[in-house]
C-alpha cells in the first residue's frame, strides 16, 4: 500500500526537505531527509526507499553522481528537483537514469501527483500475461523484465513501460505527446524531448533487428515497426 512505501528526500535546503517532508507525510508516506550528496548515498542503502526526490546542486558529491551511485545498485524511480531549468540539465538528468524532472520553485501539490504517479506506475502488476513476444525479444510488464536475445536487459521503469507499450501496438504511430500522456500518465508540464530521451537509451541498450525495429516517423513520433 502507498501508506507503507519510504521515499528520500536530498536536498541542501533544509525548509524544502522538511516542505517535502510534511506534505508527503499527510499523504501517508513515510519520509526521511538528508542534505549532502555523500550522506545521500549512504542513506539510500539503509533506508532502502521506493523513491528518490534528488537535487542536483549539493554538499559533496553532486545530484548526478548520487544518481549514477544509485543506478549501480538499483532501478527504484528518480524524481529530479533543481533550480536549473536548461534543457540540457533535463536532458543529463534523464540519461542519467532519473524518471522525472521538476523545476524550482515547484507546487507541493503537484510534486505529490508525480510522486503518486511514478510509484503507481512501478508497482509489479500481477497480470501474468503481460508481455509481449516479438523474434529475439520479450518485454514483460507483470515483472518488469526485458530478455533481448537470451539475456536479461537492466532499464528504469519508464523506460521499460515505454518500450511496451509501443511493442504492444507494433506499426503503429504515436506522437511525443501521446506517449507523454500515456506513460507518464499525467499532463506532463515540460520538454517533449524526454520522450526522445528515452527512446534514445532503449535504442543504446537493444538494437533493432531484421524483424522489428523503433522507427522515427519525422514530424511525428514513433512506433514500433514489425517487418
Amino acid at each position: 500500500m502507498e501508506s507503507k512505501q519510504k521515499i528520500l528526500i536530498v536536498d541542501d535546503d533544509p525548509n524544502i526537505t522538511e516542505l517535502i517532508s510534511l506534505y508527503l507525510n499527510k499523504e501517508g508516506y513515510t519520509t526521511k531527509f538528508v542534505h549532502n550528496g555523500n550522506e545521500a548515498v549512504k542513506v539510500f542503502q539503509t533506508f532502502a526507499p521506493n523513491l528518490v526526490i534528488l537535487d542536483l546542486m549539493l554538499p559533496g558529491i553532486d545530484g548526478y553522481d548520487v544518481c549514477k551511485e544509485i543506478r549501480k545498485i538499483s532501478n527504484i524511480p528518480i524524481i529530479m528537483l533543481t533550480a536549473k531549468g536548461e534543457t540540457f540539465d533535463k536532458i543529463l538528468g534523464l540519461e542519467l537514469g532519473a524518471d522525472d524532472y521538476m523545476v524550482k520553485p515547484f507546487d507541493t501539490k503537484e510534486l505529490t501527483a508525480r510522486v503518486k504517479a511514478v510509484l503507481r506506475r512501478y508497482q509489479p502488476r500481477e497480470d501474468n500475461n503481460k508481455q509481449v513476444v516479438v523474434p529475439n525479444l520479450t518485454v514483460n510488464l507483470s515483472n518488469y523484465t526485458v530478455i533481448y536475445f537470451d539475456e536479461k536487459i537492466d532499464m528504469p521503469p519508464k523506460e521499460l513501460e515505454l518500450l511496451y507499450f509501443l511493442a504492444s501496438n507494433s506499426n503503429q504511430v504515436f506522437t511525443r505527446e501521446q506517449l507523454l500522456d500515456r506513460i507518464w500518465g499525467y499532463e506532463y508540464i515540460g520538454d517533449t524531448r524526454t520522450v526522445d530521451v528515452h527512446v534514445k537509451r532503449i535504442r543504446e541498450k537493444i538494437k533493432e533487428t531484421d524483424y522489428w525495429a523503433i522507427k522515427t516517423v519525422w514530424g511525428i513520433g514513433y512506433k514500433f515497426e514489425v517487418k
